[in-house]
């Protein structure tokens, strides 16, 4: 039996906080997630891993990542050491690795079980998801797919920066799709991956082909990272292949649509644009003051509308980022013992206005971006030239200093050559309205947003 040593513990509990900002949250959820702190002795730090394969794979992936944050953490070197426990093979009580279906799991150098498939999160279901204009298409769609999976919109596909509630989409598929008594698999891409891979390596390909392809429902969370995988491609074409002839549903995200996956292999990305492929928005504001205020009730808050007002009026770019705002004011309430109130919102605002200062877009950055991308120079984007080309250039100039530099209308004509107020608001709307119809402008802009955040 395996003793847990309490600094251990609150070491490796210390190093995985940071590690969740340093790696992408699949990684985390396959590799980090069920790890624990074992014991810490002569400068070397042991870590308890579920299965031989994770260890393996902590072991020669993510070592030097995992030992430099160690390093901080502790402030002092240490050798890390990974090992697999068994249930039962540690008195840790609550410490003890969990298994996922609460199940004795059995592992063991030779023969490792791969990481279990994510379990889908209970919370994330229609009910809580709060529709608005920046994503009531896709929850219709979703819902619609939830309905009468493989027979409308397959394969779905949603795409949207990260924070918006995809996932959240996904999971309430899955959770309805459940209901229905269908079988179904989610799965991030890198646990696809890790499982496609694990089949190849131990010979069980037949096993892996039979348990995904045997789903009336495949959810796939973030595609993009099947980027530069070819070998993983080849299993997911033939996965999707064999699925979509059997009218199975496959439902499918991704951080950007399927058109700009340049690098995915063709038939891959042509396949995924052949089905229905959505986006989601950032929230407008009548939307932010929804989900804020489902937050408040969720977390039993009396909050003056008032202070979820100026909450919701702040530039947030995600939802998380949102409800992010949210708990720091109720935890900083509870930490100083003060009520929330306006005055707390300000002060909470002015401490953490460094964070938000350092994600700002610049406005020369907006103009440099968008003149890059339509290949015209500052000049005629300023200008009074008015083709096809040159005018739409610079309505999306304008809405983008709008949304990302949140400048006003007369600020904006100022900084394009003296445009009056009235023609930017003009030029601001028509791009609004032009985005939900004309998928090459919404992926234009989708571009030069992902160029500003470089």
């Amino acid at each position: 039996m395996t003793a847990i040593t309490p600094g251990a513990r609150q070491i490796w509990s210390a190093v995985l906080g940071e590690l969740q900002l340093q790696v992408t949250r699949p990684s985390y959820e396959t590799w980090l997630k069920g790890t624990v702190g074992i014991s810490q002795l002569d400068g070397e730090l042991v870590v308890g891993t579920p299965n031989a394969f994770v260890a393996e794979m902590l072991e020669q992936r993510m070592y030097t990542l995992i030992s430099q944050t160690v390093e901080r953490v502790t402030k002092g070197s240490a050798d890390v050491r990974f090992q697999v426990i068994l249930d039962g093979d540690t008195d840790a009580g609550e410490n003890t690795i969990p298994t996922d279906s609460g199940q004795t799991r059995a592992a063991s150098t030779q023969q490792a079980a791969a990481p279990p498939l994510s379990r889908l999160n209970p919370k994330y279901t229609f009910d809580t998801f709060i529709v608005g204009k920046s994503n009531e298409l896709a929850h219709a769609a979703a819902l619609a797919v939830a309905e009468k999976p493989g027979t409308t919109y397959n394969p779905l596909v949603m795409y949207s920066d990260v924070g918006l509630g995809k996932t959240h989409l996904l999971h309430a598929i899955g959770e309805r799709v459940r209901s229905k008594g269908l079988s179904l698999i989610y799965a991030t891409t890198e646990e696809f991956t890790n499982d496609y891979i694990k089949a190849i390596r131990e010979g069980k390909t037949e096993d892996f082909r039979l348990r995904y392809r045997n789903a009336d429902v495949l959810l796939l969370d973030d595609i993009q990272f099947l980027i530069g995988k070819e070998q993983t491609q080849e299993g997911f074409f033939h996965t999707f292949n064999a699925l979509h002839m059997s009218n199975r549903q496959i439902v499918i995200t991704s951080d950007r649509p399927a058109s700009a996956l340049k690098t995915l292999e063709r038939r891959i990305s042509s396949r995924l644009a052949g089905g229905l492929v959505v986006d989601i928005q950032p929230p407008d504001l009548e939307t932010r003051l929804a989900i804020l205020r489902a937050k408040a009730e969720q977390m039993k808050l009396n909050v003056d509308p008032f202070v979820l007002e100026m909450l919701g009026g702040r530039p947030h770019r995600n939802i998380r980022e949102l409800e992010g705002s949210l708990n720091r004011l109720v935890a900083y309430a509870d930490l100083t013992r003060r009520a929330i109130d306006a005055e707390l919102v300000m002060q909470v605002a002015a401490d953490t206005q460094y964070q938000e200062e350092a994600h700002q877009v610049s406005e020369q950055a907006v103009l440099t971006g968008v003149s890059t991308y339509y290949q015209m120079d500052l000049e005629t984007l300023k200008g009074r030239k008015r083709d096809r080309k040159t005018a739409q250039a610079r309505q999306v100039a304008m809405y983008l200093l709008r949304e990302e530099v949140h400048l006003g209308a007369t600020a904006i004509g100022r900084i394009l050559g003296g445009k009056d107020h009235t023609t930017v608001l003009h030029g601001c709307r028509t791009i609004e309205n032009q985005q939900n119809v004309n998928d090459k402008l919404r992926l234009d802009i989708l571009k030069i947003r992902e160029s500003l955040a470089g």
